[in-house]
């Protein structure tokens, strides 16, 4: 445990890196990459707020959530957010520069008026999923966020996925707050001309949650293409070490 309670691990060593999940994921997301980056970063990840072992507080907004990152920030950082954890990455660049070094930004956006939203059939599928058991909501829920036939075509890797998300599953009422959170994000919209950063975006054209970019790929990139996943950080912070500024890789 950590600052203001969260559940923090730490890997590697070298500059740090900060990985920041998405909405109702903690530390188990990043499985798949972190042992990689680690070979050349110190690697900070947490479980958000009501996720994993970290405790649920009455509410959350963004806000708040950004400044649960900044808790377990003890140095400026380059920082990985994913989905929400984009959302937290972009506030926190907002409201502390001088904690951020450089962003990789994973099927997210700013938010605002041309926020792409999801497909009918995928809202559809997730509202008619809550209130299962939560085994059997992410079986249902997960596909949507790979690219269309991965979960069938990687049966194994699927279910060892569900399995770590259920080690500390997280519950329905932070999961409704984060989607409060989510929310109120998008109809504020974060203003992102004044960061100054490196930064890389990226999606995959697949993905039925936010955007598109990656050819063939969904939302959970970090799951779905690991080894992709984790070049295109270290291009970045490559990028960035040998001094590069203002840098926006597609």
């Amino acid at each position: 445990m950590a600052a203001r309670g969260l559940h923090v691990e730490t890997h590697g060593e070298g500059p740090p890196l900060l990985l920041v999940a998405g909405l109702g994921q903690g530390v188990w997301v990043w499985r798949s990459v972190a042992p990689a980056l680690a070979h050349s970063r110190r690697v900070v990840m947490f479980d958000n707020r009501g996720t994993g072992r970290s405790p649920m507080p009455a509410r959350s907004s963004i806000q708040d959530l950004a400044a649960d990152a900044a808790s377990v920030l003890a140095t400026p950082v380059d920082i990985v957010g994913f989905s929400m954890g984009g959302y937290v990455a972009l506030t926190l660049a907002n409201s502390e520069p001088a904690l951020v070094r450089s962003l990789v930004l994973a099927g997210t956006g700013a938010g605002g008026s041309d926020r792409v939203p999801r497909p009918d059939h995928v809202r559809t599928a997730f509202a008619e999923a809550i209130g299962l058991p939560l085994e059997e909501f992410g079986r249902r829920t997960m596909p949507y966020t790979f690219g269309p036939g991965w979960p069938e075509a990687h049966p194994r890797e699927f279910e060892e996925i569900l399995s770590a998300r259920l080690e500390h599953p997280t519950s329905y009422a932070a999961l409704e707050a984060h989607v409060t959170a989510c929310h109120r994000f998008y109809e504020e919209a974060r203003a992102v001309e004044g960061i100054e950063v490196p930064a890389l975006v990226v999606h995959g054209d697949a993905d039925l949650i936010v955007h598109v970019e990656l050819p063939g790929r969904g939302h959970n990139l970090m799951l779905e293409d690991p080894d992709t996943f984790v070049q295109l950080v270290e291009r970045l912070l490559a990028r960035y070490d040998n001094g590069a500024k203002n840098v926006v890789i597609r």
